[in-house]
């Protein structure tokens, strides 16, 4: 039997494929691209006066929505909120808030108040604290003028109110009228001073 005979194959011209520069800059541009497009983490936002409110069980609806900005110590709970006007808020009284708001916040309560003011009987009186029980009754209190604390109930502060603006000759008779009870209750402190100091003495 003949041995057999060894295949061949056809050969075929090598072939060589060369690219433009300019579509090999853009491949690699496009390669680099895909590579650093991986998502990065959006930062969180700082949070809002109201999420603090909320964290120090306190209703956001103790300040009103015209904050433009605030700052607050996290270690001693000293704040200072801005509003974008001094305005009124009509809750089971008008309440008044002035262009800066500032007090001490604890769990609960809001301590040190300056800037904000109730009405009642036609005066004006400052708000020098508030607080909620805990556990939760429901209701909510106002040191009103560092004499009388006033109940509220908590669903009158569930959202931030809205705030309406005063004009310059409002906004004076409400400091007047603030001044008078700061100067009245001075005299009063006196007063009672001064009969503890007799008490003593005799």
């Amino acid at each position: 039997m003949p041995p057999p005979t060894p295949q061949t194959f056809p050969r075929f011209p090598s072939l060589s494929f060369t690219f433009p520069p300019f579509l090999l800059s853009l491949s690699l541009l496009l390669l680099l691209t895909l590579s650093s497009s991986t998502p990065t983490p959006t930062p969180t936002p700082p949070p809002s006066f109201y999420s603090i409110l909320r964290s120090h069980g306190l209703p956001i609806g103790l300040i009103p929505k015209s904050i433009t900005n605030f700052t607050m110590d996290p270690t001693t709970g000293r704040f200072e909120v801005h509003l974008d006007r001094a305005c009124n808020a009509k809750f089971e009284n008008q309440v008044h808030y002035d262009f800066n708001v500032t007090g001490t916040l604890s769990f609960g309560q809001i301590g040190e108040l300056f800037g904000v003011s109730a009405q009642e009987l036609f005066l004006w009186f400052p708000v020098k604290n508030i607080r909620v029980d805990v556990p939760s009754s429901g209701l909510i209190y106002f040191d009103v003028g560092g004499v009388v604390s006033k109940q509220f109930s908590l669903s009158l502060f569930e959202t931030p109110p809205d705030c309406v603006d005063v004009g310059p000759t409002e906004d004076a008779r409400i400091l007047d009228s603030l001044l008078e009870i700061e100067s009245q209750s001075g005299k009063l402190k006196r007063v009672l001073d001064e009969r503890d100091v007799l008490r003593a003495v005799s």
